[in-house]
């Protein structure tokens, strides 16, 4: 198997091929595994008290909650029928939309005044249409 670590070119290898040094060795008294792995379950047995307080403190909470009685709002109770100001959401879209084409569709079908006073008057369509083809457009003159 290959080495790990290969000697220094100064220093001489032994003939079994063991490579000691008594006055070189690890430095011993820099990590201290003890404190380390006590304070690790240190914190393990923190959190697992802290989860264990948490858990305790909401049960509390909840059974006090469910002891208190649900307020009725003497103001909300009177507002059951109440509609919200306008514009409101649609509440059947393709309804709505059928009924504004049916309007539209009676008004472009039907004779009625569009201003009274001025004497302007809407006439259906296709009757529009005829009269256009009997009058004909209006057209410029040509200047010469």
């Amino acid at each position: 198997m290959a080495e790990l670590h290969r000697p220094h070119a100064h220093a001489p290898v032994p003939a079994d091929g063991a490579l000691e040094n008594v006055t070189v060795h690890h430095e011993e008294s820099d990590v201290d595994i003890r404190g380390i792995l006590g304070f690790g379950a240190g914190l393990v047995v923190v959190a697992v008290v802290i989860h264990l307080l948490m858990w305790v403190l909401l049960g509390f909470f909840e059974s006090r909650a469910a002891k208190q009685p649900t307020r009725a709002y003497p103001l909300a109770a009177t507002q059951d029928n109440r509609l919200p100001p306008e514009p409101r959401l649609q509440t059947n879209p393709r309804e709505d939309l059928a009924e504004l084409r049916a309007r539209e569709n009676a008004q472009l079908q039907s004779y009625g005044w569009v201003d009274k006073n001025a004497g302007v008057v809407r006439i259906p369509i296709d009757a529009a249409m005829k009269l256009t083809l009997q009058r004909g457009l209006a057209a410029r003159q040509e200047s010469k």
